[in-house]
């Protein structure tokens, strides 16, 4: 079996500020050309651990490799291999898209003609080229958001750190940016990704790992961690209070949730056909009428509340 080609290793990492230990033994490994997602509450250590990768942090113990050099010591040789999308545009709303772009370009040290040319093609591929000339400060949250993502590739590294890159941006223009992160990653480009959004996590990601209190609590890829929350739901709704109290009555032990407000009852599944024919059956026989049913697998959602007992609903 061939050896895994890891572009980013952490082994027992840890950083505290004063006596609040944000980090309390990370491990992680991400392989070449594919991409790890970092899932925890708010507060879990998600962000201090890429701005530990990306050199912006020190760290108090354990050791950071990407791309073969060691954080701690090449810090300039890991930012020559790395680009860094953070959770706010980090863009000069004075200058022009196009102008942002050379800059940056200029900057990594190209020529004036190669940032024109590479600021071009970043303005085309990621859709700017009608407002490259307009200052970045007109432009919508989801195209500042393209251009500080176009301005972290300008010198086409090959570990991008996406740091919450869609928050804050409306459902098209996270879609318009999860097709441009997955055209990245089908060129090869290693990406470690932190996100409030578990349906970004499930559509990107290669493999997750989930974070709390300071501690890896699950890895896995979507489906293994789904797989780890255990059975599909059936959910059926009733017209009234009164016949909820039957149906829970007929279902008895069967039944795992209910939602008064939506006089609803969910039980677990084990055999899809089986049990859903069961349950209709024992509701029919009490002459209990239902109004909807549907059949649910097992989120990312569920994976989080269940690993960390909070709930996740679009808060960071």
């Amino acid at each position: 079996m061939p050896k895994k080609d890891y572009v980013i290793q952490v082994k027992n990492l840890t950083k505290s500020y004063g006596e609040n230990n944000v980090l309390k033994g990370i491990d992680l490994n991400v392989e070449r050309g594919t991409m790890l997602a970092l899932l925890g509450p708010n507060g879990a250590g998600k962000t201090t651990t890429v701005r530990i990768l990306s050199t912006l942090l020190k760290f108090d113990g354990g050791s950071v490799m990407v791309e073969g050099y060691d954080v701690a010591k090449d810090a300039d040789k890991v930012r020559s291999v790395i680009g860094l999308t953070g959770q706010s545009a980090a863009v000069d709303e004075l200058l022009t898209g196009r102008e942002n772009l050379v800059m940056m370009g200029r900057l990594y040290r190209l020529t004036k003609r190669s940032a024109i040319a590479r600021a071009n093609e970043l303005l085309e591929e990621f859709d700017l080229l009608d407002a490259a000339d307009r200052p970045a400060k007109t432009y919508s949250g989801g195209m500042r958001r393209r251009l500080d993502l176009a301005v972290s590739l300008i010198a086409t590294p090959p570990v991008i750190f996406l740091d919450e890159p869609t928050t804050g941006l409306d459902p098209r223009s996270r879609i318009a940016m999860w097709d441009i992160i997955k055209k990245l990653m089908a060129n090869g480009t290693t990406i470690l990704l932190t996100t409030q959004y578990l349906e970004e996590a499930d559509q990107l990601a290669d493999q997750i790992i989930v974070i709390d209190g300071g501690k890896v609590i699950a890895e896995g890829t979507a489906k293994e961690l789904k797989g780890k929350v255990g059975k599909d739901r059936l959910e059926l709704a009733f017209a009234n209070e009164k016949a909820l109290a039957a149906a829970q009555k007929a279902l008895g032990a069967g039944v795992v949730s209910v939602d008064e407000k939506e006089h609803s009852v969910t039980i677990a599944i084990n055999d899809t056909n089986e049990d859903v024919k069961s349950a209709l059956d024992t509701l029919s026989k009490q002459k209990i009428e239902l109004i909807a049913m549907a059949v649910h697998k097992p989120t990312l959602d569920d994976v989080f509340l269940s690993l960390t007992g909070k709930q996740k609903k679009g808060d960071k």
